[in-house]
């Protein structure tokens, strides 16, 4: 039986520039992007200190594409994913390592917004089959219209539903 392991990496930052889309020859899209984090301390003579870490972020399939016409440079977003690494020859000839963070989910952390956008912009990996800004059609309750508990707890409650 194999040991159980974790490969997850949870970001809160802004990013650097804005995303980058692209299609593979087979026409699979792939969207990159920067997030620069920040962390601030204070030394021991009360000397104030800032270090600003860099993080590649790479976004696949219909994730990729939502990150193209959500996202924009200067947006604050929580980011999950996983870390990978990779190799590669550059132009000079000199093999290259990266770190790149495959994106899983992403949160707009921003208060603006686009016009069209809907008041969440909680974003999932579970949700992107479904066009951006899509919201379940449901029957509006009238102001005058009271909603009982009871016809509150019938109602069921999928894990998937909770945006945390």
């Amino acid at each position: 039986m194999s040991s159980r392991s974790l490969n997850r990496a949870t970001l809160i930052g802004n990013l650097t520039r804005d995303p980058e889309l692209k299609y593979t020859p087979q026409g699979t899209a792939v969207c990159t992007f920067g997030v620069a984090t920040n962390r601030n301390w204070v030394t021991a003579t009360g000397e104030l200190k800032e270090d600003v870490q860099y993080h590649r972020i790479v976004a696949w399939q219909k994730l990729a594409e939502l990150c193209g016409k959500i996202l924009a440079k200067g947006k604050k977003v929580y980011l999950e994913g996983r870390i990978t690494y990779r190799s590669y020859i550059g132009k000079d000839g000199v093999q290259r390592t990266i770190t790149e963070i495959i994106l899983d989910d992403f949160v707009v952390l921003d208060a603006r917004r686009p016009e069209n956008a809907p008041s969440s912009s909680y974003v999932s990996s579970k949700q992107v089959g479904k066009t951006p800004y899509e919201r379940p059609t449901e029957k509006p309750v009238e102001k005058s219209e009271e909603v009982s508990s009871e016809k509150l707890m019938d109602e069921k409650i999928e894990p998937e539903d909770i945006p945390f």
